[in-house]
């Protein structure tokens, strides 16, 4: 947590989310075990906030997904790469009934790599994953996450004459070395085009914070009113 607040790009916290943000990370139970989530009322809340974290009600799930993919995108576009989000890749299974293979990628980056665009493919996923279960490696969940966007969609965008990039992360920060590949190439044109920037603390501290801001907004929604 070593951003500098900027209340302009939405890099600020209250102390109620920072809080949150500090329990989850420390592993400070958060929630009252067994009380039902207030927010999908379908499942109980475990003390250390592993439901709120994969709940798929709003708040959360998405908004966390689209959070980090807007801020990467914001990142681009003020680094001056040329991108767009939730692009059409039109990649097509079956000419006659004309169904895409993929969902329009989180962002497109034109020209990316040998003058190929590239589709970058972003996917959260929370390290604990598996904790309880026989044989737990730490960071074999972001490792299977990645592997599975890949298997899933590098094909047919090389197929395509497309270039894929999978960007995996967890809910603690950690990247996956594509994801890192790439935010240190971003880092790259930051640090050319403007001289009074370190790219590296522009470009890796914007995605960390957006990470643990959408993660945030998952466990305060459920926090119990005793809390705030």
């Amino acid at each position: 947590m070593s951003a500098v607040p900027i209340e302009c790009l939405g890099q600020c916290m209250s102390a109620v989310e920072y809080r949150a943000i500090l329990k989850y990370r420390l592993m400070i139970p958060l929630f009252p075990a067994d009380d039902p989530c207030p927010v999908c009322r379908k499942c109980c809340l475990d003390s250390f906030g592993e439901h709120a974290v994969h709940c798929k009600e709003l708040p959360g799930f998405k908004y966390r997904h689209d959070l980090v993919r807007d801020v990467l995108y914001d990142v681009l576009k003020r680094t001056g790469i040329s991108a767009k989000k939730e692009v059409p890749v039109n990649f097509l299974t079956d000419p006659l009934e004309r169904r895409s293979t993929l969902r329009p990628a989180d962002i497109l980056v034109f020209g990316w790599e040998g003058g190929k665009h590239a589709c970058v493919d972003l996917t959260a996923v929370s390290p604990l994953v598996g904790l309880r279960d026989h044989g737990f490696v730490a960071g074999q969940a972001i490792t299977k996450a990645e592997a599975g966007k890949v298997s899933k969609h590098e094909k047919a965008c090389i197929e395509n004459q497309h270039v894929f990039i999978p960007f995996a992360f967890d809910t603690f920060g950690a990247l996956t070395p594509d994801a890192v590949r790439f935010l240190k190439r971003v880092q790259q044109v930051v640090s050319s085009n403007t001289a009074h920037v370190k790219g590296h603390n522009f470009v890796f501290s914007r995605i960390g914070f957006a990470i643990q801001k959408g993660l945030m907004a998952q466990l305060v929604a459920r926090l119990p009113a005793i809390s705030l």
